[in-house]
């Protein structure tokens, strides 16, 4: 199997994050796909990923995927412990609720904001919108918000245990970065449960 991957990117973290909490990061090997330097764009790699997405995966008989949370399912299926998706219906439907929470009402709302708001993204998000920005921006910090209050009563985001809601969450704190925006470093119940994930050193 190959992984095409981009480093520090959100989407193409969160497999490489689920696959290190598998334990099977060695499984795979690993292709760099420079994003910045429109690598995504080449005719090439659209041959894989038709999209122009990263991360891709392409199986040994040819088959190629792409979709972060669809890849994680694939690979939460042929490596089977420790189980991140929900071992019954019940954790199946929470950890599900909470990671999609998470990835529409967090992560694509952050990076709405960023591509619209940082400089560098300027190239990729012809026009930037500073209306769409600042909407955007009000959004990630109210839903931040939120996250913090559940956690407030959990340990983890879903089903009383580690699972791919975490890492979504892990990796869009990581990923708040590119805009000087610590969320962790902000709210009390979401600092607790980011040091206890860092400590866990499933993100390396």
């Amino acid at each position: 199997m190959k992984l095409y991957h981009s480093p520090l990117a959100p989407n193409p973290d969160r497999v490489i994050f689920f696959l290190r909490a598998k334990g099977k990061l060695e499984a795979v090997d690993l292709e760099e796909i420079q994003i910045m330097k429109l690598e995504h764009k080449t005719d090439e790699y659209r041959d894989i990923s038709p999209f122009a997405q990263v991360p891709a995966l392409v199986l040994d008989d040819g088959t190629k995927i792409t979709e972060s949370r669809a890849i994680c399912t694939y690979f939460d299926n042929i490596f089977p412990e420790p189980n991140l998706m929900g071992a019954d219906a019940k954790e199946k439907a929470l950890i599900e609720m909470w990671d999609r929470r998470v990835e529409l009402m967090f992560f694509l709302q952050f990076a709405t904001w960023f591509r619209n708001a940082h400089p560098a993204m300027a190239p990729l998000e012809v026009p930037q919108s500073a209306e769409s920005a600042a909407k955007a921006e009000k959004a990630a910090r109210r839903m931040a918000v939120k996250i913090d209050e559940h956690l407030a009563d959990n340990e983890y985001m879903a089903a009383g245990r580690f699972s791919i809601a975490d890492i979504t969450l892990y990796v869009t704190c990581g990923f708040c970065r590119v805009m000087k925006w610590a969320p962790h470093k902000e709210l009390a119940n979401l600092g607790r449960w980011h040091e206890a994930m860092t400590a866990r050193g499933f993100a390396g």
